[in-house]
């Protein structure tokens, strides 16, 4: 199956993929294609049959910089079509996607005790629906949603162009990640097994 960011080459460093304008096309019905197929990509350039069998095809993650070669039937260009991966503006591509360094909690040192803009942060997670919480189900969901500029979230109120996740995406920041079993909050020290550091109980 393919994945974001798929791309097409004809063996000489010449990228053929969607861009937003294309995907927008696609996601309204407009076009009849997927916003990453490779053979969508090679329809809709106009190679067909074997002309398209001669295309190389290719996978870029533009957050962790992973490069994939699916496919070689041409001469290896993939040197060039990586380079142009790692140029490639993706607003371009997904307006509201953003590049930044992947953060992992376990990564980050914390001590043992919390300060108080941390349990701060944590009753306004607290404070967020759990209609909402239930929707994102784990903090890794709402860390994701911090690589994404979205102006207005549903099923909550909440200032426009601001995340309403991010009390949650702060303190993974510092390596705290919050759980709950419904009555007692917890706090966990991530580069430490997850071990319990704070507990509220409301």
């Amino acid at each position: 199956m393919c994945q974001f960011f798929s791309l097409r080459s004809d063996g000489a460093g010449k990228p053929y993929y969607f861009d937003y304008e294309i995907r927008k096309r696609i996601i309204s019905g407009e076009l009849n294609y997927e916003t990453d197929s490779h053979s969508s990509i090679a329809d809709y350039f106009g190679f067909k049959g074997k002309d398209e069998d001669m295309l190389n095809a290719y996978e870029y993650n533009p957050l962790t910089k992973e490069f994939r070669i699916d496919r070689m039937p041409n001469k290896d260009d993939s040197a060039l079509i990586k380079e142009f991966c790692l140029n490639l503006d993706f607003k371009t591509i997904v307006p509201e996607l953003q590049i930044k360094e992947i953060i992992n909690p376990k990564n980050i040192q914390h001590g043992d005790k919390v300060n108080d803009s941390e349990i701060a942060l944590l009753m306004m997670w607290d404070s967020v629906g759990a209609s909402v919480r239930a929707s994102v189900r784990a903090s890794v969901g709402v860390y994701i949603s911090d690589f994404f500029t979205i102006g207005n979230w549903k099923y909550i109120d909440h200032e426009p162009g601001k995340n309403p996740f991010q009390p949650c995406i702060d303190l993974w920041m510092l390596g705290l990640v919050p759980s709950s079993d419904g009555k007692t909050w917890r706090l966990h020290k991530m580069c430490d097994n997850a071990k319990v550091i704070y507990e509220w109980l409301k």
